[in-house]
């Protein structure tokens, strides 16, 4: 007879109906108390106890969002797995989809502001220039089901004659750069712009933040209030704005003054013009025109040569975006069939991503040093899932904590490489909707390898249209 292993462990979880309410590891950070405190303040908490208690509603809809690609049931499933004995219910579909509306978005929206924040240590490899914390805000789209409680609010495009695709919720987020936290999100209808959305999510900036953003957002309004809020500001300009100089410094950037005729007071900005060429590892060449608007007004602290590598750093909002969009959601349209129920899904996909980053960040507390784009989102989100399933460390052990845990130690196992060489590839439209005109022949097809110099100059002529991809 061949030689057996027996394996015995012991799973620590909540009594009694809470038994299911947990996300395995994850549940240290978004722990029971919270959950409570949130369901508490919002007045969410049932009167009396049923078979699906509002705690265990909020875990199950973190859970789908852990497994997107899983049923109502098959999530359910894979939250009671692991606590075989339990006298625990089965609950069809229908009751799950009662209980999610009768929680309601309140306590997931409330999670996640409590959960939000940056998580980079002072010092931090890769969050920080010169003592400023870098942070970015951009904006994008999730797909909503086509059903006309949703449509109402979130719409389709829409052509000349005939509407196409499907409903698009604007989605757009401040985050910490160096770690790819969530710092604040706002999200809507497509129909309001991506700056409206952003200067209500300016209550997260502070004086030790740099806000890094793309053209979109160099509005003069924006700016000021940027800086109202103590913070500073690296923004790249479109070519509409014509800035007048008003002294030229050192370093080839120039001061200019910004808001005639919109604010009260003008803003002092520097501006970075700078001619940009790429060669490719096959010898193509191309050049790009950059003017970049900063508040970092000294040009010995903040060389301009500087901030524009810096400026590249806003490039992790659509890490997160994909990490987002593509690993938790996995592409997939939203599964919620009502506007309360599109408001709760996205609170807890923002949540759950935000738990994971925090999960990541604990991880590489145990390991000074250790840079945070080292951490792989897929074995992170792979692991967490696994250990739902397992009902593992629902609840601390004794004794001293252990930061990083099963989930700290299986991401240290799949590090990403220390260096990764830069790669670029032409703009594929990925979406046959997409509002980007087609990109078929741009220059490389394949991902190729690149060395980038960066010129600063005077655009006497000034800045070149962008064009539309």
């Amino acid at each position: 007879m061949q030689e057996k292993s027996v394996i015995t462990r012991t799973v620590t979880a909540a009594g009694g109906v809470y038994a299911p309410g947990h996300l395995g590891e994850l549940t240290r950070i978004v722990d029971f108390d919270l959950v409570d405190a949130v369901l508490e303040e919002t007045g969410t908490r049932e009167k009396r106890l049923r078979l699906l208690p509002s705690r265990v509603v909020v875990y199950f809809v973190l859970a789908l969002a852990l497994f997107e690609s899983c049923s109502y049931r098959d999530t359910w499933g894979k939250l009671v797995a692991g606590l075989r004995g339990l006298p625990l219910v089965r609950p069809c579909t229908s009751s799950l989809s009662r209980a999610r509306r009768r929680v309601g978005s309140g306590p997931l929206k409330l999670l996640f502001e409590t959960l939000a924040g940056p998580v980079a240590l002072p010092r931090q490899a890769g969050a920080f220039y010169r003592a400023l914390r870098t942070v970015a805000v951009d904006g994008t789209h999730l797909h909503a089901p086509d059903d006309e409680q949703i449509t109402w609010r979130y719409a389709k495009r829409a052509g000349g004659t005939l509407e196409f695709g499907y409903p698009l919720l604007r989605l757009v987020v401040l985050v910490e750069c160096g770690t790819r936290a969530l710092l604040a999100a706002a999200f809507g209808p497509e129909s309001e712009g991506e700056r409206a959305y952003a200067q209500r999510m300016l209550t997260a900036v502070n004086s030790s933040m740099l806000l890094l953003a793309d053209a979109g957002f160099d509005a003069v309004v924006f700016l000021h209030a940027i800086r109202e809020r103590g913070a500073q500001f690296l923004i790249r300009s479109s070519s509409s704005r014509i800035p007048t100089p008003v002294g030229h410094l050192g370093d080839g950037s120039y001061l200019a003054r910004l808001g005639y005729g919109v604010l009260p007071a003008l803003i002092r900005v520097r501006v970075i013009e700078a001619e940009i060429t790429v060669t490719l590892s096959d010898g193509t060449v191309r050049t790009e025109q950059w003017r970049l608007l900063t508040s970092l007004l000294d040009p010995d602290r903040y060389p301009a040569a500087e901030l524009v590598r810096i400026y590249h750093e806003r490039w992790q909002a659509e890490t997160t975006y994909f990490s987002i969009k593509a690993t938790l959601l996995d592409g997939r349209v939203l599964r919620s069939h009502s506007l309360d129920g599109i408001d709760q899904e996205v609170y807890a996909l923002l949540t759950a991503y935000q738990a994971l980053v925090r999960a990541a960040a604990d991880t590489v507390f145990t390991r000074p040093g250790l840079d945070m784009d080292r951490i792989s989102f897929t074995v992170l989100l792979t692991t967490a899932g696994d250990l739902v399933t397992t009902a593992t460390g629902i609840l601390p052990d004794p004794g001293p904590a252990d930061l990083a845990g099963q989930l700290g130690t299986a991401v240290l196992h799949a590090l990403l490489p220390a260096w990764r060489k830069s790669r670029v590839k032409a703009r594929t439209r990925k979406n046959p909707t997409s509002k980007y005109g087609p990109n078929a022949g741009q220059h490389p097809q394949n991902a190729q390898t690149y060395t980038v110099h960066a010129e600063i100059t005077f655009f006497e002529n000034g800045l070149a249209s962008r064009s539309r991809r």
